[in-house]
């Protein structure tokens, strides 16, 4: 199933499933409207963020997405994908290395590193891209579902 939104295939990949190197990823393209939504969902107001006149002025020279914002492109990917349903966050680092500007089509991948069979633990590259600058990169420790149930 693919959500139209977000380009995104749909579905789980049990912890026994998975192997190191196996990718997936999703695209978006960022609109004003988003960062709109984002701000008032977190109520992260900067006026980086909103206000055109405000961040010309700015190192940016204009407005930008929130990181944040970016960064749950790689949770989408994580809770839809790889591993996908019933995976749950451990733990997350990032790394902003760029902005990301309204109409910016972002793609955001996720790979698979190191897998903690036992644990169920898997360790899970993290990199966001616009074009061929990579905006944002880390990496995420997720508990991944399984298909055994004892």
């Amino acid at each position: 199933m693919f959500d139209q939104g977000t380009q995104i295939q749909r579905g789980t990949i049990c912890v026994e499933d998975l192997e190191i190197g196996m990718s997936r990823s999703v695209m978006k393209t960022i609109t004003q409207r988003h960062i709109e939504l984002f701000a008032e969902l977190s109520t992260d107001h900067n006026p980086v963020h909103l206000d055109e006149a405000y961040a010309q002025d700015t190192i940016f020279g204009g407005v930008i997405a929130h990181g944040m914002l970016t960064a749950g492109l790689i949770s989408a990917v994580i809770g839809e994908q790889l591993p996908g349903h019933g995976t749950v966050y451990l733990g997350q680092t990032l790394k902003f290395l760029a902005p990301v500007r309204p109409g910016d089509t972002v793609e955001a991948t996720v790979t698979v590193r190191e897998i903690d069979h036992s644990r169920r633990r898997v360790t899970l590259d993290c990199r966001a891209e616009v074009g061929d600058t990579t905006v944002l990169k880390g990496e995420a420790l997720v508990l991944a579902p399984s298909n055994k149930f004892d």
